[in-house]
């Protein structure tokens, strides 16, 4: 496929490939200030920047997030524009504080040299909105900050994804929840909660990560150089091309798929503009490590045996629920302490209605969720339950490591006193912003 150029404004959406080889504050600039001229933006009033910071730790996990020099790079074109009022914001992972990643990831730092506030959303107001095309999510809370924003640019990390395939701009609306929402039908519905989202959280401006993506799982990846930037003001267009560049048909990522169907817009490439220097059909061929890594449990090299089972009443494999946990956990583990899953001890984990048997005598067996039953014949030496509708990860982390002889990662003193000075960090602020209503 060839890269296209028109000349004026075309009717299709547009996509803007550049190349980027590296996180040169200057380099990217002038990409983006280009590129934001091509689109013919008019950028003014107040303007939220929203970055990938699912996770993030000195010690082992570098490149889960949105460099912080992209974000940089972005409030420097802005400052061109004498644009002053610019504020970015991030809710990260769920159970840990948000602040805690962003310091972790170098945004804090970032924030002081480039005087911008970079705010966890959990701390500060909320209101909520009714969504009318919302098929799980009728209403949500939506932080200030981005209701009273007068543009909204989504900066992505583009990564493979354990569920959702890919992670770009539509993946990214996870991150404006705030977290006593966030797992809210983080089940099977997964799919159709994200695409909920994107009514509230439709950007004007895309700018993608894509120099260095990542696969493997997400909040604790491996690294792989694609080397460019991907610039759009159409959502659905970025993640069409998105899932493109990295080895699928659009319409094979569930959550594009229904996005589509509701009206946001085509997968069809031949219906979007893509334009730029970077050739779509030579990044689509480069390298990208393992995608299928933790996207698929029975896969692992591990002992650990894994029985997948469906939402009762269905044929639904519950992917974006327990078994998102259980990815995510052994993920982490294996980022941390390369070879843990291999020197496991053997046994089973189960979620979901299973309808065969599992033979596992003398040997564990872990059952997660409510609904978790095995219709068949189960034979083990010891059967253990985690409750939950979908399980939390700290509630898996506090007995799965320990049944197969793991390493836990909630044991590292550093990461301990780090999850406890900003989690009163957390509250402190929470106080000052929510209840005594300081700006």
């Amino acid at each position: 496929m060839e890269n296209k150029k028109k000349e004026g404004k075309p009717s299709r959406p547009r996509v803007i490939l550049r190349r980027c080889d590296d996180y040169s504050v200057d380099r990217m600039t002038a990409l983006m200030r280009e590129s934001i001229a091509d689109l013919g933006h008019e950028i003014k009033g107040k303007v939220f920047i929203k970055p990938n910071v699912v996770s993030a730790n000195k010690n082992y996990i570098h490149n889960s997030y949105t460099h912080p020099a992209v974000v940089e790079s972005m409030a420097g074109v802005l400052r061109e524009r004498n644009i002053n009022d610019i504020i970015i914001g991030e809710s990260g992972g769920y159970g840990i504080p948000s602040r805690l990643f962003l310091k972790e990831a170098g945004y804090f730092e970032m924030a002081k040299r480039i005087k911008v506030p970079v705010l966890d959303m959990n701390e500060y107001p909320s209101t909520r909105i009714q969504l009318t095309k919302g098929t799980c999510h009728k209403d949500m809370m939506l932080s200030d900050l981005i209701r009273e924003a007068d543009y909204k640019i989504w900066m992505p990390k583009l990564k493979y994804h354990i569920f959702a395939g890919i992670t770009n701009a539509l993946k990214l609306n996870i991150g404006i929840l705030q977290h006593s929402e966030r797992m809210l039908y983080h089940d099977y519905r997964i799919h159709e909660k994200i695409v909920d989202m994107l009514e509230a959280g439709y950007p004007d401006l895309i700018v993608s990560d894509a120099i260095d993506i990542t696969y493997g799982f997400e909040s604790a990846p491996y690294p792989v150089k694609l080397g460019v930037l991907l610039i759009s003001d159409n959502p659905l267009a970025a993640d069409a091309v998105a899932a493109y560049i990295m080895g699928y048909k659009p319409e094979e990522v569930q959550h594009l798929k229904i996005a589509s169907e509701r009206g946001y817009g085509s997968l069809n490439l031949k219906d979007i503009s893509i334009e730029g220097d970077a050739d779509i059909e030579k990044l689509r061929k480069k390298p990208k490590g393992d995608r299928r890594l933790f996207q698929h449990l029975d896969e692992l090299d591990t002992p650990i045996k894994f029985y997948a089972g469906c939402v009762p009443g269905t044929n639904t494999i519950c992917d974006g629920g327990c078994e998102a946990a259980v990815k995510g956990l052994l993920g982490t583990i294996e980022k941390k302490r390369p070879g843990s899953l291999k020197k496991a001890n053997p046994g089973a984990i189960v979620h979901g209605v299973f309808k065969g048997d599992i033979n596992m005598p003398g040997l564990p067996v872990m059952l997660l969720g409510d609904c978790t039953r095995v219709e068949g014949k189960l034979i083990a030496g010891k059967v253990y339950r985690v409750k939950g509708c979908p399980i939390g990860v700290k509630k898996l982390m506090a007995k799965l490591p320990g049944v197969f002889n793991l390493p836990n990662p909630m044991f590292d003193p550093r990461d301990a006193y780090l999850f406890i000075i900003n989690s009163a960090e957390k509250a402190a602020s929470i106080f000052r912003h929510k209840i005594l209503k300081v700006k």
